[in-house]
């Protein structure tokens, strides 16, 4: 099935918008309980071929492995120019590429450990971006996680349904994705899931 080209350029187009006001808009949950859940999907990390998709602005530069080897991928131009800005900040190491993670241009098994934090909430086919995922991780190698899903409890799964709407046009993100399923759609094996609360799996 071809990408959706409408609904790609679209969230492209809305992270263009939102990258000068990113880190202001996420700065309160980055300080309260972000900064230590990165912390924990980084702890996961294994191998010294890492890729990193959906890089954004650059969050989790201060947890990257000194020794390993990191791409960093994002399909929004002004999201890595942030993430360049912060780069020269902080002079870590690693490769920084605009991609989309629905079309990976890597070869087969290239990376011991592919991760993202908040992205699959905003893949307009996250499936599609999960099966590229799982293309390009080496047998054996780890793919990590730190996503909004929808709440298993009731009540508060149809208020997130409700809001849904107003997130993705304020931050992009869908709050109610499914994304343990669509992992397990995309032909990931799961090993383990945290339920962090708040509608944030690891």
């Amino acid at each position: 099935m071809a990408i959706d080209s409408k609904a790609t350029e679209a969230a492209k187009s809305r992270y263009d918008r939102l990258a000068p006001f990113y880190d202001l808009l996420e700065g309160a949950m980055e300080g309260f309980s972000y900064g230590q859940w990165r912390r924990l999907l980084w702890s996961k990390v294994e191998g010294t071929s890492i890729l990193e998709v959906g890089v954004g602005t650059g969050r989790n530069f201060p947890y990257y492995p000194a020794e390993a080897e990191i791409v960093a991928v994002d399909f929004s131009e002004r999201m890595l120019s942030r993430a360049e800005d912060r780069l020269k900040r902080q002079q870590v190491k690693v490769r920084l590429q605009k991609m989309d993670v629905q079309d990976l241009g890597f070869e087969d098994n290239r990376f011991d450990t592919v991760l993202a934090s908040l992205v699959f909430c905003s893949v307009p086919d996250p499936v599609r971006g999960l099966r590229e995922v799982e293309r390009v991780c080496r047998p054996g190698g780890k793919v990590v996680l730190l996503e909004h899903v929808l709440s298993g409890n009731r009540i508060l799964a149809r208020l997130m349904d409700l809001a849904n709407p107003l997130a993705v046009r304020m931050m992009g993100a869908n709050i109610n994705r499914k994304t343990v399923e669509n992992a397990a759609r995309s032909g990931l094996r799961i090993e383990k899931v945290t339920d962090l609360g708040a509608g944030i799996s690891s």
